[in-house]
């Protein structure tokens, strides 16, 4: 009966503030289903100190698991695994009955808070009436809830917490937990120019501004906090949040896989409709647990509206709460009736010392309502009439509160008004101030224009660099055996490199040595990133014999005070993605990469992609270097495994938003890689990287290669007809050119190929400097593998008649356009790439 109540009691709990929801009666809570009759209630049991008694009647002890798992707090903790957590969960929620642990002081803070809430959104709804701010009312307890654990991670010594959180209640947090000024807040909803000391900038509605700050407690401690900027995608955020994390931690505690400790705490706000229906959840926190994504465990508050926009939980989910897909990692669950303030506080201090304790994920599931339904200007009771109207008729948890505190002696009813009063003053005398303050924000800014290619970096490296990543690289510790296929790889990579060549994959591993040699560090992660889908990367050697890892880079960056990080990730694009942005903003001095198995895979992060990757420096002013390897190449492999979308970033590219290239040799993927870590001003960058081309003699470039030039943009024909005698130009990317100039060759046709290696910003000047060269060449032809409504032309076309159109004639060869990428048959696929040849060297 005991253990039936730890497993089950959640399930008889006063939960729902509004009492929709009743508790559900269950069988193995009832004394009478083990066979006990009334006369058995009043008989002394010997328990053995269990629940604290050394002996209790059958009554005595119900009446004490009611009161332990049946109040205002439902716990789900036996569905763990481990015998040391449930036990220390268990030891903490059988002693909360004998433990008196509010004094006066503490419940007076509680009430502080409650009331700064409240009144907040009372006064923002009074001056701004039916301006959306997504408010915290009807959840007011989230406040001392969040301040608690804050207090404790101060206490205990965590140096900074980083939260991630939807709309609702964020402007409260910012006020009265994050101490943005009021005046600040103000300032926005009245449409003025936005302080960049107060907000991450002003290109975005101010519930989606990220902020930091300082979080002080009464004894002093200081905890610093940032809160990152999230979109309306709101579970979005989660992942990014985790990679800020860890980028942080990697910066404290230089150690690419364990932490002693976990001195950043990830806070993740969720509601309850988001937290159960995106799948992105279930995403991050499967990443809690594997190396190379572990930040010691996050604190997960999910703030239970009972329901999304309009639609109700049964709708909504098939489980029984919203947090069960936590239980997937085995996290305690603790729930918790909103409108008892004291029980959420006592929930915030468990969680976060269960965080610390176990460094685990841990769920707290504050059940309330929405006062004013979705946003203030929409009008819930269409769709829950029932629930609004007992809302409607429901006193605030602050007016609650205040009435329990009354009764108990510890608060008077003046006591109450001079706190209204007081912080209503303050309230005033921010908008007063505000006021003042003449309103800049009618006139919108000129865009800046567009910079284009950026000046060419010098990325070449000497001798000496080149042997010392090399030898690194043929380096294996003693005893260690190679995969004998492996190690025939490695001999053929020996001769090539002793003729003075290089291939894509020793192209590579030097570009990232040669960082990590200069003190920058590498952090490339994907679903297959260590082997590389292609199996020609190997940056982790395993022995043959006793499965023994080696990754040599690793090693390399040890002797320079730098780190190599390759992880094999989990089968996810969505979270993996978020997670390496996040990684990427807070950690701008490393090289982050992360690489799609095969480039349409990309297609899983689309949201990462349109809401953070490119658009981030726009909406919040956030620099972002990450860089996202996508292998493309129509090879005949069918729909999946051919095109990674290129159209789709040529659309979202502006304002030098990215860098978009599509590399065709090692020299320049080594300089393009080099070029990033080394830009002033972080950029994201797209490489289309190759497949065939990664073995392929087309692909090698001289060593001589590395230590001499840089990065270009065009690549002009490597073996031309005379200039006088070419009448056309074909402009390419990609692996196409290869096919073009065999072709070309072949037929011994007077034209001219190049190749454009970066997409966007466009190289308008390259473009015309190979036009310089064939004067003669009358006729433009761009070349393409993707169907005509796919890859570049749509987004180049404009460029290129812009800038050409009045002297030459331009035209488009590509297949014919499609809702597919490409064709499942390597025998039609082969017919169409001899159309293509045809149709633009004919």
């Amino acid at each position: 009966l005991i253990r039936n109540y730890r497993v089950r009691g959640h399930l008889h709990s006063d939960l729902d503030p509004l009492g929709i929801v009743k508790p559900l009666p269950h069988s193995e809570l009832d004394p009478e289903s083990y066979g006990f009759t009334n006369a058995d209630m009043d008989r002394p049991i010997f328990i053995n100190y269990v629940l604290g008694l050394e002996s209790a009647t059958l009554r005595q002890i119900v009446k004490i698991l009611e009161q332990t798992y049946c109040g205002k707090i439902g716990v789900e903790f036996m569905h763990i695994q481990e015998p040391e957590e449930k036990a220390w969960i268990q030891e903490r929620i059988e002693g909360i009955r004998n433990r008196t642990d509010f004094t006066d002081i503490g419940r007076r803070t509680i009430l502080e808070r409650l009331t700064q809430a409240e009144v907040f959104e009372q006064y923002l709804d009074r001056k701004h009436t039916g301006t959306k701010r997504f408010g915290l009312d009807g959840g007011e307890s989230m406040v001392p809830l969040i301040e608690q654990i804050f207090k404790r991670g101060a206490q205990l010594g965590i140096d900074e917490v980083i939260i991630g959180m939807p709309h609702r209640g964020r402007l409260n947090l910012l006020a009265n937990i994050m101490r943005k000024p009021y005046r600040a807040i103000f300032s926005e909803f009245q449409g003025n120019t936005a302080n960049p000391e107060d907000v991450q900038g002003s290109g975005d509605v101010k519930y989606h501004l990220g902020q930091t700050g300082t979080f002080v407690s009464r004894n002093g401690n200081e905890l610093p906090l940032e809160l990152a900027a999230n979109p309306s995608h709101l579970e979005a955020v989660n992942p990014v949040v985790l990679g800020m994390v860890r980028a942080r931690m990697d910066e404290i505690r230089r150690d690419s896989t364990e932490f002693e400790a976990y001195p950043v705490l990830p806070l993740l706000l969720h509601g309850d409709a988001a937290f159960a229906g995106q799948g992105v959840v279930a995403e991050t926190l499967n990443l809690s647990q594997i190396r190379g994504y572990r930040v010691g465990g996050c604190v997960h508050v999910v703030i239970n509206n009972q329901v999304g926009f309009t639609t109700s939980p049964a709708a909504a989910r098939s489980s029984e709460y919203s947090t069960d897909v936590a239980k997937m990692i085995q996290a305690p669950i603790f729930h918790v009736n909103g409108d008892d303030p004291e029980a959420c506080v006592r929930v915030a201090r468990l969680a976060f010392e269960y965080r610390q304790k176990f460094n685990k994920d841990v769920v707290i599931d504050m059940i309330c309502y929405r006062r004013h339904g979705h946003n203030e200007g929409d009008d819930p009771s269409y769709t829950l009439p029932e629930m609004y109207r007992r809302i409607d008729e429901r006193p605030s948890v602050r007016e609650l509160y205040t009435t329990s505190l009354v009764k108990r002696g510890a608060f008077t009813p003046d006591d109450e008004e001079a706190a209204l009063n007081d912080f209503r003053a303050r309230l005033q005398s921010a908008l007063d101030e505000t006021r003042e303050v003449r309103n800049e924000g009618g006139v919108a800014q000129r865009p800046i224009e567009s910079s284009g290619v950026r000046p060419h970096l010098r990325t070449s490296i000497n001798q000496a660099m080149v042997d010392e990543v090399y030898e690194i690289l043929t380096t294996t510790p003693e005893g260690f055996t190679m995969h004998p296929k492996l190690a025939q790889q490695f001999a053929t990579r020996h001769k090539m490199f002793e003729s003075g060549e290089v291939d894509w994959a020793l192209g590579e591993a030097m570009a990232y040595g040669s960082l990590l040699v200069e003190g920058t560090s590498v952090r490339l992660s994907g679903q297959d990133s260590r082997r590389g889908t292609f199996s020609h990367r190997h940056a982790t050697l395993v022995d043959y014999e006793t499965s023994a890892e080696h990754t040599p880079l690793k090693e390399l960056g040890e002797g320079h005070g730098s780190n190599f990080w390759v992880y094999d990730s989990l089968l996810s694009e969505y979270a993996v993605l978020g997670f390496e942005y996040g990684y990427s903003i807070a950690n701008p001095k490393a090289l982050v990469l992360w690489e799609a198995q095969f480039g349409d895979f990309a297609n899983g992060a689309q949201i990462i992609i349109d809401q953070f990757i490119v658009a981030a420096k726009d909406k919040w002013n956030q620099d972002c270097g990450l860089v996202m390897l996508l292998p493309h190449g129509f090879e005949g492999q069918g729909p999946e495994h051919s095109s990674a979308r290129i159209e789709r970033f040529m659309v979202l590219a502006a304002e030098d938003n990215m860098h978009v290239c599509n590399a065709t040799t090692a020299a320049q993927f080594f300089h393009l890689m080099r070029r990033q870590s080394m830009q002033s001003v972080p950029t994201p960058l797209v490489v289309f990287t190759p497949k065939s081309l990664l073995r392929s003699k087309h692909s090698r470039s001289p060593v001589s290669d590395l230590m001499s030039g840089t990065f270009e943009e065009l690549l002009g024909d490597v073996n031309p007809p005379p200039a006088a005698e070419v009448e056309r130009i074909v402009f390419c990317s990609g692996k196409v050119a290869f096919d073009l100039m065999a072709e070309r060759d072949k037929r011994g046709a007077k034209i001219a190929i190049a190749r454009v290696e970066q997409l966007y910003p466009w190289p308008f000047a390259a473009i015309a400097r190979q036009l310089e060269t064939f004067q003669n060449a009358k006729e433009i032809f761009w070349v393409q593998e993707e169907p005509e409504n796919m890859g570049p032309w749509n987004s180049i076309k404009g460029r290129l008649y812009e800038a050409h159109g009045e002297t030459h004639d331009i035209h488009r060869v590509s297949r014919h356009e499609s809702g597919s990428p490409a064709t499942g048959s390597a025998t039609v696929h082969a017919q169409e790439l001899q159309l293509l040849l045809d149709e633009a060297l004919g």
